[in-house]
């Protein structure tokens, strides 16, 4: 901490290439009295593509002024985003788990080529989160993520509405359940602003756990895109972030063991999306962290489901904002015994001491977050299943069913749009399990998300009485009896690539279990004759991809 205060910037400074350097430095606004200063990295997600990410340009804006004011030099770079709303039931859904990489490796190159001191990084929509705390755990300069924000619920008829509302319609629609009318409604009201998904689903997850971890500010997670106080938050993160600089506080010294621990709690306690399992194993990985597939299934055990949020429950983000945000759902927890209050967060406070001032239980006034006494469940709903199917494991969410068990026949697909075709042509039968396979890591590649299929199941009246498993993802918006992250995935061997048609399998989370129910002579049989398929792209980054990345259990990262 005696370094000084541009400990990195003086790489590009000093020495004999300085005159150079300032050269071009003054080119782009830098006069004397700024190369003391520290060079900060803007790390900027903003794109016109979508809601999630639309708002985010003035965020910047207000960033480096505030950045400039606390006697930094901000310096912006983009990053680029996939919105999976639009790229979803597509061939571009491809693409999304991988931008999380793309993003990891283009705040690594920017700010590690250009030797900053520290990186502020803005994003909305799903992977920027963990892309952005993966590319600052590899640097390990100190930084701070701020969320661009969520969008406000959407309205029709009197009925608040996220992007969900959309994919859901397409089935009641496909089924005669909804009229053209309501279809139509449905669309044009279900994004009211600029922000991400509304709903606890993955980019309000991953906020949420990113606020929990310690790697941004109170109540910055669940804000509201339109709203000042979001504007406001990153300017106050600016400042955070060049005191934490004066500190020499990194990301590694925030991102440990037990500061994932708490974050894994949260996530549990808000209800929040499968994903965080995957991006997890990958945050804990770029840190340095020993952390299992396993140890979600020791966090889930103990720490209990408190806020009623969607997909399976009634409110939105901006709801749970109003009603205490995160920090109410971390003293409660923490007053619980369920957090590590001594863990260290970006502004030099433990999170018992930037929880201090919070109510030990919520207000009675509101029913978004229950107390300890009252949960929705008494454990957490992202559990861990294993079994011949599934030996590495997978992830099922396993709240807000009637019946957590099904043993139905398989119905086997090698693809999602095979799927899709099969559920709006009504073929598929109350009881059966979908297998949706070969859309893993490698296989895929890129682990798509099956919110279309599953979202139509819902619509058409399938949501609690067929199962569906996948190597693939699902997405923040998914509920039912779906288990995904199938792991070995079928284009490296795994079992989910041996099941055939009508086969009988158990999807049961009560014991946590995904089996095959035939005997080992036959599946032996069908190993010994299965071949692997050629790979879906042999150029570019998803033949890249496919040959680096890892398996779904490891978190599905591109460095192993």
């Amino acid at each position: 901490m005696s370094e000084p205060l541009n400990r990195r910037s003086k790489a590009i400074t000093a020495g004999v290439n300085r005159s150079p350097n300032r050269a071009m430095l003054r080119a782009v606004g830098f006069g004397d009295g700024d190369f003391d200063k520290p060079i900060v990295g803007v790390a900027s997600g903003h794109s016109t593509m979508n809601p999630c990410n639309a708002g985010i340009g003035g965020l910047v804006g207000r960033a480096d002024a505030a950045l400039k004011a606390a006697g930094a030099m901000p310096q912006t770079f983009g990053f680029p985003t996939v919105t999976d709303g639009i790229g979803m039931g597509t061939e571009g859904m491809k693409y999304s788990l991988v931008s999380r990489e793309v993003i990891a490796d283009a705040i690594e190159t920017s700010v590690q080529s250009q030797s900053m001191d520290g990186v502020l990084a803005i994003g909305g929509c799903d992977k920027n989160m963990p892309g952005a705390l993966i590319g600052m755990l590899r640097v390990n300069a100190p930084a701070i993520f701020c969320y661009g924000g969520t969008i406000k619920a959407g309205k029709w008829k009197g009925i608040d509405l996220t992007i969900v509302s959309a994919f859901e319609a397409v089935g009641a629609y496909g089924a005669g359940k909804m009229s053209q009318e309501d279809f139509e409604g449905i669309e044009k009201n279900a994004c009211p602003s600029f922000g991400a998904c509304g709903g606890m689903y993955t980019a309000n997850t991953m906020s949420s756990a990113i606020e929990a971890l310690g790697m941004s500010l109170p109540y910055s997670s669940t804000e509201a895109n339109p709203d000042s106080e979001k504007s406001d938050s990153v300017a106050l993160s600016a400042e955070t972030l060049v005191a934490a600089i004066r500190k020499d506080l990194k990301p590694k010294d925030i991102v440990t063991k037990r500061s994932i621990e708490n974050a894994i709690a949260v996530v549990m306690a808000t209800g929040g999306s499968t994903n965080a399992v995957l991006h997890f194993l990958a945050i804990a990985h770029a840190a340095g962290v020993e952390w299992t597939i396993d140890d979600f299934e020791r966090v889930r055990l103990k720490t209990p489901v408190l806020c009623d949020l969607k997909p399976s429950g009634k409110y939105v983000a901006t709801d749970l904002h109003k009603a205490g945000g995160i920090p109410q759902v971390m003293k409660i927890l923490l007053e619980a015994g369920l957090l590590h209050g001594d863990c260290i967060t970006i502004s030099g406070q433990t999170i018992a001491e930037v929880l201090k001032d919070v109510p030990a239980t919520p207000r009675a006034d509101q029913d978004v977050i229950r107390p300890i006494t009252k949960p929705m469940y008494a454990q957490g709903h992202l559990a861990i299943l294993k079994g011949n199917l599934a030996p590495e494991g997978c992830v099922a969410k396993i709240t807000g069913l009637k019946n957590p068990v099904i043993t139905g026949p398989a119905r086997v697909f090698d693809s999602e749009e095979a799927a899709m075709t099969a559920i709006m042509a009504d073929t598929i039968r109350h009881g059966d399990v979908l297998v949706i396979r070969y859309e893993g890591p490698k296989g895929g590649p890129g682990m798509r998300e099956m919110l279309t299929p599953t979202s139509a199941l819902i619509g058409k009246g399938f949501g609690e009485t067929v199962g569906l498993i996948t190597d693939g993802r699902f997405s923040g918006g998914t509920w039912g009896m779906v288990v995904g992250h199938v792991a070995p995935e079928a284009f490296d061997g795994g079992v989910i690539a041996l099941v055939q048609e009508g086969d009988s399998i158990t999807i049961d989370a009560l014991q946590q279990l995904l089996q095959l129910n035939i005997d080992d002579a036959t599946l032996a049989a069908r190993r010994a004759n299965w071949t692997q398929p050629a790979p879906r792209y042999s150029r570019g980054l998803l033949a890249k991809y496919a040959k680096l990345v890892s398996t779904a259990s490891k978190g599905a990262v591109t460095d192993a």
